[in-house]
């Protein structure tokens, strides 16, 4: 609702500026659950949470009104407006939508900053067994170098997220000495979802911040001292850790420790405690921090809105053409309610960044060349812009027709789809 709100609005300011006579304003469709008249527009509230509409009179819509088509246009019909100030109309929704997000990710970087899992300091990486990076050839203790040709930082999530998405995906690492490149699959979205992920961990057994009270204060251990065994296992990494904890069963362990400025090893034995059906010591990773000032905050909003763009808009068109599972790949509203529920939970900057991401997807969808979508409106725009003439009101009104039927289609698949899913 607050995307479909935002990228109305973005219709609705635009054509009011320009002198359009707004009649509707609707968050949501039919059949009305509430609507009040202000001056020439009727704000409304739907009962199908499915979008929302503007309707400007003079404008071929989703109401399929064509009454004024018959009479002269007035000067306030959408029809009468210059083909640049229709066009600005047309796209404003998928403008205030990136917009948005983009003001939503600055939020988060300066309310929040950004903290990430610190890194081992060698590079290495920890490879699961049963993992997609496993298959593709890498191995625990590997330095990755590059993916899809893009130096490899473990702090820039985003970078990575779009440099997996390289037309021709390789994996670059160092390995006992060794530069080697693998080839990643064509269909690495499709992987990455049913996998959960590319499988690798940078983390290093590094102790983060101490719970008050638990077992890992109770012994002495300290922020940034470096776990080297449990119950007699070398670790190197924090998954290593952490599946030899809850191997323990709740079973004492003997834990030794590295302490910065100490030259021997700090050893003592604990008894973890169980919690949700997990065995925890009373730590966690340790973790790098950054604040960001309002300018930097204002750079590093936009960059992420540019890369999620980017990222999405290529997953989209690697599905139409099918690289990637179509099925697996798109959700429909009932795994939006999912998502966002999750993320809710989870705490506020996890509801607003998924937020972010679903107004920017919102944004690339609308703005498809689809009838009934803004990026239809908006080629019969163009056509008109470069022939000077305006496309039949016949030729119209049946592609809007189509475009709804194919639309209509397509939610009833992703409603089925996404039971299926669940």
């Amino acid at each position: 609702m607050i995307l479909v709100f935002v990228h109305e609005m973005g219709h609705f300011l635009t054509a009011k500026f320009f002198g359009m006579r707004v009649e509707r304003f609707s968050v949501g469709f039919p059949p009305k659950i509430v609507g009040k008249q202000i001056g020439e527009t009727e704000y409304v509230i739907g009962a199908t949470p499915l979008g929302g509409y503007v309707k400007i009179a003079g404008m071929v819509d989703e109401s399929m009104d064509t009454e004024f088509a018959e009479q002269e246009p007035e000067p306030w019909e959408f029809r009468a407006k210059p083909v640049w100030q229709r066009i600005v109309v047309i796209t404003a929704g998928v403008i205030f939508n990136i917009l948005l997000a983009a003001l939503i990710f600055i939020g988060i970087k300066a309310a929040y900053g950004e903290a990430t899992p610190l890194a081992h300091e060698d590079g290495s990486v920890f490879v699961a067994d049963s993992s997609l990076a496993h298959t593709i050839g890498l191995r625990t203790g590997d330095r990755i170098l590059a993916i899809g040709g893009r130096p490899f930082d473990p702090y820039d999530d985003t970078g990575s997220f779009d440099a997996l998405l390289a037309d021709d995906l390789t994996l670059t690492v160092e390995c006992g000495g060794d530069t080697l490149t693998f080839q990643g699959p064509d269909d690495i979205v499709t992987q990455l979802t049913r996998a959960g992920g590319l499988g690798i961990s940078s983390q290093p057994s590094v102790v983060g911040a101490i719970l008050a009270g638990s077992p890992a204060e109770q012994i002495g251990l300290q922020e940034g001292d470096r776990i080297v065994t449990v119950g007699g296992v070398p670790v190197r990494f924090w998954v290593e850790l952490t599946e030899q904890v809850q191997a323990s069963g709740g079973g004492e362990l003997d834990l030794a420790w590295a302490r910065p400025g100490v030259d021997s090893l700090l050893t003592a034995r604990v008894a973890p405690i169980e919690e949700s059906g997990r065995y925890l010591v009373g730590f966690q990773y340790a973790e790098r921090f950054r604040e960001y000032g309002p300018v930097e905050a204002v750079g590093a909003g936009v960059r992420e809105t540019w890369v999620t763009t980017k990222g999405t808009a290529v997953n989209l068109f690697r599905i139409a053409t099918g690289r990637e599972n179509f099925r697996e790949n798109l959700g429909g509203p009932i795994m939006v309610a999912k998502y966002t529920g999750q993320a809710a939970r989870a705490g506020l900057r996890n509801f607003w960044q998924i937020v972010a991401l679903l107004s920017i997807t919102l944004a690339i969808v609308n703005i498809l060349p689809i009838p009934a979508l803004d990026g239809g409106h908006l080629v019969f725009l163009i056509y008109e812009g470069i022939t000077r003439r305006e496309p039949s009101l016949r030729v119209r009104m049946v592609m809007q027709q189509v475009g709804m039927v194919l639309l209509l289609t397509l939610m009833v698949f992703l409603f089925v789809n996404d039971i299926l899913r669940l």
